[in-house]
């Protein structure tokens, strides 16, 4: 780690601004604020958390919507525990399981689908949350339902693909980005190729990189090497894992079952094809098709600035809330639940004084 440090610092004398990089991979943040890495690199390489974070960036209409559904009799709403504790407008699934609603905690969609064959007089919703790490772990078990012919199997999807997510950031223009840390086990899924437009239409640094803190700070040296010397590129740190053209087998089955779709991001708004949606031949999987949702009027919580900080304009520290009100245990908005939340990480590790 010393030599790397010694190397940031060495290469960064050679410029005469301030280089942004933005790191998308919640587990990245972590890791960031763990090693403490922003105390040990120079003062003009400035580090910024995107919107990573899967549980961050699912949208205050999808919490509401998922909250109603709990509530419907017959239901047993199945998900992964950090969305417990996510604000929607009007309370939490937390919230809702403590008045009465059927919510059971997994660590695997599979154990969702176990739960569907136990319960065959209920309806089995699976919130299927994540990026594409997960989604095709989700295409599986979708499978596996078909194949046993479990009938009272749902989901409802809310999950979200990485690429248009970074080409609406750059495009915003809200913040210039000298470079990416790219996200490791994502970019194990759908490989290196799927960030070229990004050097070549931005001209924006790109590494993806390992979880260590020496990964990472490998990552920033490569990025400062490659703006020094104008040779923009996507490389891979994380080479142990990822390949240029990803994981083909999985892409392919995953979209066996999904087809690509317009999600709204918390913080963010609706991205053109960033999300997921089942395909019609799947459609009776599909909850959205099982329960007539109303209309729900959703609200984020006032003053909160979870969004501004999933798009990097904000740090945890500039929220009023932030270790007052808002806290792991009485979180106001999300970036506050899930461990890969920037908020969380910062409130845990910390970083200025706050």
């Amino acid at each position: 780690m010393k030599e790397l440090i010694e190397i940031i610092n060495k290469t960064s004398k050679k410029l005469n601004r301030t280089i942004t990089i933005m790191e998308v991979c919640g587990t990245h943040t972590v890791s960031i604020y763990r090693h403490g890495i922003r105390s040990v690199i120079p003062p003009n390489i400035k580090l910024l958390s995107g919107p990573g974070c899967p549980v961050c960036v699912t949208a205050v209409e999808d919490i509401d919507k998922i909250l109603y559904i709990a509530k419907q009799p017959d239901v047993i709403l199945v998900t992964f525990g950090d969305m417990m504790r996510v604000p929607g407008t009007n309370g939490s699934l937390y919230s809702t399981k403590a008045e009465g609603a059927l919510i059971k905690i997994v660590y695997s969609p599979l154990d969702a689908l176990k739960i569907a064959e136990q319960n065959k007089d209920k309806k089995i919703v699976f919130f299927a949350v994540g990026f594409e790490t997960t989604s095709p772990l989700i295409a599986a078990t979708i499978s596996e339902a078909e194949r046993k012919n479990i009938p009272n199997f749902y989901i409802y999807s809310v999950h979200k693909l990485i690429p248009p997510a970074l080409k609406a950031l750059v495009d915003s223009e809200e913040i210039k980005i000298d470079g990416f840390i790219l996200p490791g086990h994502v970019s194990t899924i759908i490989g290196s190729k799927a960030y070229e437009f990004i050097p070549l239409k931005y001209n924006i640094a790109c590494v993806i990189a390992g979880f260590d803190g020496d990964d990472i700070l490998n990552a920033i040296a490569m990025l400062l090497k490659q703006i020094i010397q104008k040779d923009l590129k996507v490389e891979i740190q994380y080479k142990k894992a990822v390949k240029a053209e990803g994981n083909p087998k999985a892409i392919e089955f995953l979209y066996d079952f999904f087809e690509v779709t317009h999600s709204k991001w918390r913080g963010i708004g609706v991205i053109p094809n960033s999300g997921l949606k089942l395909k019609r031949n799947f459609s009776h999987r599909n909850v959205e098709e099982v329960f007539n949702i109303p209309k729900i009027k959703s609200i984020e919580p006032k003053g909160c600035l979870c969004g501004l900080i999933l798009r990097g304009v904000k740090t945890p520290a500039d929220c009023p809330f932030f270790a007052k009100s808002c806290t792991p245990e009485n979180p106001v908005g999300p970036c506050m639940v899930s461990s890969e939340g920037s908020c969380a990480a910062y409130f845990k590790y910390g970083g200025e004084n706050f």
